[in-house]
């Protein structure tokens, strides 16, 4: 039950590059998906029962038909640069273990970064670990806005109409990082990632020590959180009031089905402490 995220049709039995397409029609009709493009908002478990709502930004490779495979390799697809590995299959998990409703984004981060601010620079990278990505070059202001507007938008306004009903006590947000970047090792199995509210990913991080001692808890790690470069903290969290967290795991824990699982049961029993047992 990992429920993989679809691949790009052009990835579909092949390693190479697909040529990017020039975006001519988006640009001319303002129109980025096409009736074969799924919907960018994946939403498992609606109706849940669980006072927490789970979120994945990062949970999709599907690339836009317009835009072809940005013109990279579906093996790059397949890295960090393209989602965050494991990311997508935990959350799932977990709306089942926990009987939470979840919000999924289907399109890969290069297409656009679902937890950056549209305008940051990374948002739409030219250039992601070092490799060079044709598909996001020299993008005009309207393909900009194309891509905001058929899959940035329609993603959190779902979170938001779901966190403005007050039903939620929690939100929490699921991401997975690469074990070395740029050459430096990064240590930690799971980071936990927050700005103001401090009290939620320390109660987090406390069940940890608890219930699993083995495990490097980083927190702010494996980045820290700004205006500039995130969205699900500052807009959706802080913004509401409500106690939220990111939770970023090592990617080569989730890589498998069978560490999918696992962590999906270190996580499940941490949120449930959070919900049930740990309340303020």
């Amino acid at each position: 039950m990992t429920n993989p995220a679809v691949r790009p049709k052009n990835c579909v039995g092949r390693t190479g590059i697909a040529e990017p397409k020039t975006g001519t029609d988006v640009q001319e009709t303002g129109d980025l998906l096409g009736p074969g493009d799924p919907d960018p908002v994946d939403e498992v478990n609606p109706q849940g029962s669980a006072p927490v709502l789970l979120v994945c930004e990062h949970a999709g490779q599907t690339v836009p038909a317009a835009l072809g495979n940005l013109g990279i390799t579906c093996a790059d697809l397949d890295r960090h640069i393209g989602w965050d590995i494991g990311a997508g299959a935990v959350t799932r998990l977990l709306a089942e273990a926990l009987d939470a409703p979840a919000m999924l984004q289907r399109y890969s981060r290069l297409v656009i970064d679902c937890n950056r601010p549209p305008d940051a620079p990374d948002a739409m990278p030219e250039q992601s670990d070092k490799v060079v990505i044709p598909g996001n070059a020299a993008l005009s202001a309207q393909m900009r806005e194309a891509r905001v507007r058929a899959i940035f938008d329609p993603f959190h306004a779902g979170i938001g109409h779901r966190l403005d009903t007050g039903r939620f006590r929690a939100a929490l947000s699921i991401h997975s990082f690469t074990p070395v970047f740029d050459g430096v090792r990064r240590p930690w199995d799971i980071g936990l990632l927050y700005r103001h509210d401090t009290d939620t990913s320390e109660r987090l991080r406390a069940h940890f020590q608890r219930r699993h001692p083995e495990l490097n808890v980083g927190m702010n790690q494996p980045y820290q959180v700004d205006d500039m470069s995130d969205w699900f903290v500052p807009r959706h969290g802080e913004a509401r009031g409500i106690p939220h967290s990111l939770i970023e795991i090592r990617n080569d824990h989730i890589s498998t089905p069978a560490g999918q699982q696992r962590w999906s049961e270190i996580l499940s029993g941490a949120i449930r402490h959070l919900l049930y047992e740990d309340a303020p």
